[in-house]
């Protein structure tokens, strides 16, 4: 997209600019889109390609026949005749010598590519648009050093005048655009492959496009047999020659009369084209784009209302489920608190002795009756003869004991007894 409101023209016989310039068409503001032109080119290129397949004979041309089964052999047809090695041998299949191809290419595939008419048109625009960027057209392997100006604009006098090619070589040097054509005769090279054969031996760099008008008829053969040098009309501009590989940026040579009549082809961002029914230019609906811009303007500042500023509210806790803000409002609450958990600490501490002291004195009290009854229970062993197997039930002697009826009789009243003097005995400590 070029910035420059005016193009100079510049005279093709003595290289001089004209003291008049011409305005920029609108066509070389458009949005530069290479995903539009790459799409474009790629559908357009398809569209010379000629049908070609397999022929439908090919592999099939053989006398040959089955030997059928119960041979030992393959059922694949085999070639008749004797006399030669080659009769017996396997004919038709894929998989034989001579024989067709899986699948062969068909000639009646899909070749060719249809393309909307307005993204043909846009991709057109954005061709154009790229052709007046300096820095595309170098990029793109064009020699323009010494090119005074981008886009290049050449009058219709010295066009007209032309007739041979030395006059057309001379107009380029006086533009200083012959060092591009330069570039491509020293980049002639033999193409290697096949492509010797087809008709395409010569491989050459593109050179420079001249545009011309229709008041420039006759300088098309003088163009034309100069090494990389395209022509072409402005009402066929299209992205084959604009854009070659698909590559944006080419070195295009305007004649003046074709240069003026691009806004009536093309239009402007305002007005519908008269070349082209129901186009008109792609631009953007914002003058200024850049939003970061936009958004920290002062200008725009001015004109908006002031921030509004909430008051802070503060966070409102509950002091009796939140101990910090207990702690804020009272702070007495902490130090009570460490005095109760003291206190609490302390009690826990003397219940503690005490209940070991009470359990030492029942320890005592448990020793005692349990010796009592050992002698009471040897004692009562040794009178009576007659053994019976009893099972302590008041865990005052441990284990398993051999007793007499009697003796078993005697301890259990006398555990009845001990159980009712140890409880009162519990009760009276307050145990």
């Amino acid at each position: 997209m070029s910035s420059r409101p005016f193009v100079t023209i510049y005279d093709g016989i003595t290289g001089e600019a004209e003291k008049t310039p011409v305005r920029l068409p609108a066509v070389f503001l458009a949005p530069i889109r290479g995903d539009v032109v790459h799409f474009v080119y790629r559908n357009q290129s398809k569209n010379t390609r000629q049908p070609e397949g397999v022929s439908t004979e090919a592999g099939k041309q053989h006398s040959a026949i089955s030997w059928g089964t119960g041979r030992a052999v393959a059922r694949i047809p085999r070639i008749s005749g004797s006399g030669s090695g080659r009769n017996g041998q396997g004919a038709f299949g894929n998989m034989t010598r001579k024989g067709h191809m899986f699948s062969p290419l068909k000639n009646f595939r899909k070749w060719q590519r249809k393309t909307p008419k307005q993204m043909r048109r846009f991709a057109v625009a954005s061709c154009i648009a790229a052709s007046a960027v300096p820095a595309l057209v170098s990029a793109r392997g064009h020699h323009i050093a010494g090119v005074p100006q981008i886009p290049l604009v050449v009058n219709s006098k010295s066009i007209s005048v032309i007739k041979k090619t030395k006059q057309a070589v001379y107009l380029l040097k006086k533009i200083n655009a012959y060092s591009d054509v330069l570039k491509v005769i020293a980049s002639k090279t033999v193409r290697a492959g096949q492509g010797k054969m087809r008709g395409r031996k010569i491989k050459e760099r593109k050179g420079p496009l001249v545009v011309y008008g229709n008041d420039d008829l006759q300088a098309v053969k003088a163009f034309r047999n100069i090494p990389g040098v395209d022509t072409c009309r402005v009402e066929n501009l299209s992205v084959l020659n604009l854009a070659p590989g698909c590559h944006m940026g080419r070195f295009i040579i305007w004649t003046e009369s074709a240069f003026k009549k691009l806004n009536t082809i093309f239009g402007t961002q305002k007005k519908m084209a008269q070349g082209k029914s129901g186009f008109r230019i792609a631009h953007a609906q914002m003058a200024v784009p850049d939003m970061k811009r936009v958004v920290v303007a002062a200008e725009k500042a001015k004109l908006l209302r002031a921030k509004i500023v909430l008051p802070k509210v503060p966070k409102r806790t509950n002091p009796l489920k939140n101990w910090a803000a207990m702690v804020k409002l009272n702070p007495y609450a902490k130090i009570a608190s460490h005095k109760l958990a003291q206190v609490a600490k302390a009690q826990a501490a003397h219940k503690a002795q005490y209940a070991a002291k009470v359990e030492k004195i029942l320890a005592a009290k448990k020793e005692a009756l349990n010796q009592s009854v050992a002698k009471r229970f040897v004692k009562a062993q040794k009178v009576d003869g007659k053994v019976v197997k009893v099972k302590v039930e008041n865990n005052l002697l441990k284990g398993t004991v051999k007793r007499t009826a009697k003796q078993a009789a005697y301890m259990k009243k006398y555990d009845g007894i001990v159980k009712a003097n140890a409880k009162k005995y519990a009760e009276k400590i307050g145990f």
